[in-house]
């Protein structure tokens, strides 16, 4: 990590993150702040250290939040972020219990993730792309497409991941978690276009699979950059970034199969309550065919 904690025990719990765990830098950067957040509570409530920090402190903090105006989605995630320390220093035996156990956030509204249409991605992966830049950005959006990837799985593939033959790809997911999905024909078209070009623009001993102009491991950052450009140039009217791909993925792939189990499997979900929420992207695109379609139902 490059910011020091304001807190040791902050600091121990952030690496363990990054070095047991492997989380990925997006997620340390979140859980760095909202823990920034509970020790600045921590110091204006004058605690003198984190043993003393009982479940009413907590209470308090999370109001504390409510009343400056955060969303209840990130209300939860703070408090995660708070529990999940204090589960930490439960392990160092720093404090003899988690004060945070038990303790909910009040519930958000559930918001659903936004999808593509199945036109929408054939007009976004169907152009003859010309340069190396626009064919690995290509080739990035077909695999994110094709396999469900998040982003920090995408950035973090190396070369002898992909099974071309095979039309497999090995990824790390969230927790360390390994898992081998499937890449489909078009995807393992626009790949073996890109390891063509990619030779010429990576440099020595790189093991990225996608690199950047400069021969190095391609950035999170500019992947969402290079598909917020590739969204615009091919007329889509919401931004593009990689989750939405993924979203695109599991609903397209739930339409067709109804296996929720599978599509938990290929998305690396621990709990097939995350998988859910695509049944209701399914119903929402069913509702409306059928409120297009039927005779009963169309308004006069």
């Amino acid at each position: 990590m490059t910011d020091t904690a304001p807190d040791p025990w902050i600091e121990r719990y952030l690496d363990s993150l990054e070095y047991e765990r492997r989380y990925s830098p997006h997620t340390l950067l979140n859980y760095r702040r909202d823990l920034v957040s509970l020790y600045a509570y921590f110091q204006a409530t004058a605690i003198s250290d984190w043993s003393a920090l009982d479940s009413h402190h907590l209470r308090e903090w999370v109001s504390q939040l409510h009343r400056k105006g955060l969303a209840g989605r990130s209300v939860q995630r703070h408090l995660s972020a708070a529990r999940s320390f204090l589960q930490f220093l439960v392990r160092e035996k720093h404090i003899p219990h988690n004060p945070g156990r038990g303790l909910r956030a009040p519930k958000s509204p559930h918001k659903l993730p936004a999808v593509l249409d199945v036109d929408q991605v054939n007009s976004l992966l169907s152009g003859k792309e010309s340069t190396p830049v626009a064919q690995r950005d290509q080739a990035m959006m077909e695999l994110l497409y094709s396999s469900g990837l998040r982003l920090a799985e995408l950035v973090s593939l190396n070369q002898h991941d992909i099974d071309l033959e095979e039309g497999i790809v090995t990824v790390t997911g969230k927790g360390s978690k390994t898992r081998i999905l499937p890449v489909g024909r078009l995807a393992l078209e626009a790949l073996l276009r890109w390891q063509a070009l990619r030779v010429g623009l990576a440099n020595k001993d790189e093991q990225a699979l996608f690199v950047s102009n400069r021969g190095s491991r391609l950035a999170a950052r500019s992947v969402q950059q290079r598909l917020r450009h590739q969204g615009r140039k091919h007329g889509l009217e919401s931004a593009l970034y990689p989750h939405k791909l993924r979203h695109s993925f599991a609903t397209h792939l739930l339409e067709s199969s109804g296996d929720l189990r599978a599509v938990q499997e290929l998305l690396g979900h621990a709990d097939i309550s995350t998988t859910q929420v695509y049944t209701h992207l399914d119903f929402q695109h069913l509702a409306q065919v059928y409120d297009k379609a039927h005779p009963r139902a169309k308004k006069k």
